[in-house]
């Protein structure tokens, strides 16, 4: 991060130019209306090996990500057209990949905001790009393979029915519109009914990395499961809050 706050990308080489390497991964839509930003981004995730594309504007954004189906979505929230709420909001349903939200350091309202209407993960601005990196590779890593190889088949509790190879789950007939960080954090509630889980367990799993104390993204997933499953927001019973230990799935109360 440069002393103004902008992105750096990598030094350029002996030519003057920044490396770009040979594509590798999927395309990454970027929608982001600071054109520097934008640029600066593009170009060091080009360097990684990512296929990048910029759109300013989020009502054009919406048409572009279900035309392309990009295999990743970084998304400003401050945008003209629509601001990025609304577009996350509106292409969930025809859109399946991750969906990373550009928010504004230490605002909890955008955060909240943010997984609420469908995001996978944020990222607080300003952020280095490294950083953007390491949440895009991560997010594609989940999003790829899911869950571990060994769990294999539905899982089935009363209603609630969980299918695997389709990543999808069902409450009787309705289906529940889960993102690709919920769908993986019910299952693996599901997976370990009957069992507490510790906010450092279930980040380990899910990202990789461990739980710091300060980061609230488990409990907002948590508070947005409970409420597609139908849970007692007051007093859940479904997703029970372990007092100083964790969370517990207990599936009796799904028949």
């Amino acid at each position: 991060m440069s002393p103004t706050g902008k992105l750096q990308p990598d030094a350029p080489d002996a030519a003057g130019t920044s490396p770009v390497a040979p594509v590798e991964h999927g395309l990454v839509l970027l929608v982001e209306d600071d054109e520097v930003i934008a640029t600066e981004l593009m170009t060091y995730l080009r360097a990684q090996g990512f296929a990048v594309e910029h759109e300013p504007r989020g009502d054009a954004a919406v048409s572009r990500i279900m035309a392309t189906q990009p295999a990743l979505v970084l998304l400003d929230v401050n945008l003209p057209g629509k601001d990025g709420f609304e577009v996350c909001q509106e292409v969930r349903p025809h859109y399946a990949g991750p969906i990373i939200v550009l928010t504004m350091r230490g605002n909890d309202v955008d955060h909240v905001l943010a997984l609420e209407f469908g995001a996978d993960d944020f990222i607080p601005k300003p952020a280095q790009p490294r950083i953007v990196l390491a949440h895009v590779k991560a997010a594609l890593r989940r999003a790829k393979s899911g869950v571990p190889a060994q769990r294999k088949g539905d899982l089935t509790f009363g209603r609630l029915r969980i299918d695997l190879l389709s990543r999808s789950a069902f409450m009787g007939a309705t289906e529940l519109a889960l993102t690709t960080a919920e769908f993986d954090l019910l299952w693996l509630f599901a997976s370990r009914a009957g069992q507490i889980l510790s906010r450092n367990e279930i980040k380990l799993h899910l990202r990789g990395i461990g739980h710091d104390g300060l980061d609230r993204s488990i409990d907002m997933r948590v508070s947005r499961l409970r409420k597609l499953l139908g849970d007692d927001i007051g007093e859940p019973k479904r997703i029970k809050t372990v007092r100083g230990r964790g969370y517990l799935f207990n599936p009796g109360d799904l028949d």
